[in-house]
């Protein structure tokens, strides 16, 4: 009863207000709106905490609004799949309008500023959104400028330069690894923080692989072989979980990779690869004939130059209740929150109904009292129809979902994962999760 008090009471204010104007900035736009809820991002974490709340029935049409500019949404975990050649860059992707359910109220348009003093977000053609409480969610934004010659290198034709970090690059990485029969492979991966940060492996993996099959390469003699491989990444170990990280430098010392550890990619010229050490060491430039580069992500200008981010430009919220540490009408999750975990699909399955528990507490004067533990995931392809399946929470500590039910060790790449993340996990996430229903390790909500 009294959380469908406050909901009408908050309603009746909300209607005083609509097709109004702000006074507080010189108006660009006359429109005004209001909901009881604003969710910033129409991505996964946007999709799925939207039709969480949905689903609670607490909200009636029109009470909760979706704010993104996309025209389309991408299964972007799939992106490895493409540059592997097990899946087509179309078949991943979806109309964004198509996904939002139809009592949700859609803004197709980028967001210009926050106001959070004031409760109203200005979005991009300057209408005003009023909101009782915000999420914020637009994910992270790809720096292809964060390495020299990177945009040149993937706009040139047959260029020996791709990425699967994006829609547009993705289906021209498995052309380049078949095209290849002899030379220098480099696979990168940037110092910071970036999506899913075992993709920039799973796909070396996958071409090794490819051109072990094609007899271009011999893991037992690399160096007599046609095709010689590198991982250049800018950490200074495989992986980040002690655990994972132990089997995946097993694995790369088995296979001959040459672990270039610290080096940071910065810059392209032709066909050399200058990358930065650390503590001042000389740069080391490298000659490639194949080149696969994940640029380096951050938050996006208008979430990190507002009053929501910290010091890094992430919204600034609390570890475990996914809430604003100093507006408390403000929640984040997915890749733009400051959540201290790695920025992954299958980490939002775990945060998005902890904010979405603890949001509509907060709505029926309650505490938040659900806590998240940091769990993430990353479905590490290691070869064509294996995969280590990486699950841990914060701390690095592994919290594997097969271990505790059938005593496996996850580290170790099995076929049945690679069904999971070839087949399951891209069926479960438009028929289940980006609707509200799937919460990763718990099934079915």
């Amino acid at each position: 009863m009294l959380r469908s008090q406050i909901a009408s009471a908050a309603r009746a204010a909300r209607a005083t207000t609509r097709g109004y104007a702000s006074a507080t900035v010189p108006p660009v736009s006359t429109a005004s709106r209001s909901h009881e809820i604003v969710v910033i991002g129409g991505g996964t974490a946007g999709l799925a905490i939207s039709h969480q709340l949905l689903r609670s029935g607490e909200f009636s049409s029109d009470d909760i609004a979706l704010v993104d500019p996309a025209k389309w949404h991408n299964y972007q975990p799939g992106w490895t799949l493409v540059g592997g050649g097990l899946k087509t860059r179309e078949e991943l992707r979806r109309p964004l309008e198509s996904l939002i359910h139809p009592k949700i109220n859609f803004y197709n348009e980028g967001v210009r500023t926050f106001s959070p003093e004031e409760n109203y977000i200005r979005l991009g053609n300057g209408d005003k959104i009023n909101y009782d409480h915000l999420v914020v969610a637009p994910g992270v934004t790809l720096n292809f400028g964060s390495v020299k010659g990177l945009s040149e290198a993937l706009a040139a034709p047959d260029s020996a330069v791709s990425t699967i970090y994006s829609y547009d690059s993705c289906a021209n990485v498995f052309p380049s690894i078949e095209k290849l029969k002899e030379g220098n492979a480099i696979f990168t991966q940037p110092a910071g923080v970036i999506k899913c940060a075992g993709a920039p492996q799973k796909i070396m993996w996958l071409a090794l692989d490819y051109w072990k099959k094609a007899g271009l390469y011999n893991p037992s003699q690399p160096t007599s072989s046609a095709i010689n491989i590198a991982f250049a990444t800018g950490t200074p170990t495989m992986f980040g979980v002690p655990k994972y990280n132990a089997k995946l430098e097993e694995l790369r010392q088995e296979r001959g990779v040459e672990g270039l550890f610290q080096h940071d990619l910065v810059a392209i010229e032709g066909k050399k690869a200058t990358f930065a050490r650390p503590d001042g060491a000389a740069k080391v430039t490298r000659d490639f004939d194949l080149l696969h580069v994940v640029p380096k992500m951050g938050p996006h200008a208008f979430v990190k130059e507002s009053p929501l981010a910290n010091e890094a430009g992430y919204v600034d919220v609390d570890d475990g209740t996914t809430r604003h540490k100093k507006f408390n009408n403000v929640w984040s999750a997915g890749d733009a929150s400051s959540l201290p975990t790695s920025k992954t699909a299958a980490a939002i399955t775990a945060e998005a109904p902890v904010l979405v528990q603890n949001l509509t507490r907060v709505l029926e004067g309650k505490e938040p009292d659900a806590v998240y533990d940091g769990y993430t995931s990353c479905p590490l392809l290691t070869e064509y129809g294996k995969v280590l399946l990486a699950e841990f929470k914060y701390g690095g500590a592994p919290k594997e979902t097969f271990g505790k039910w059938l005593g496996i060790d996850q580290a170790i790449p099995r076929k049945e994962f690679y069904y999971l993340k070839k087949n399951f996990f891209p069926w479960v996430y438009y028929n289940s999760m980006v609707e509200g229903t799937w919460g990763g390790p718990k099934g079915w909500l």
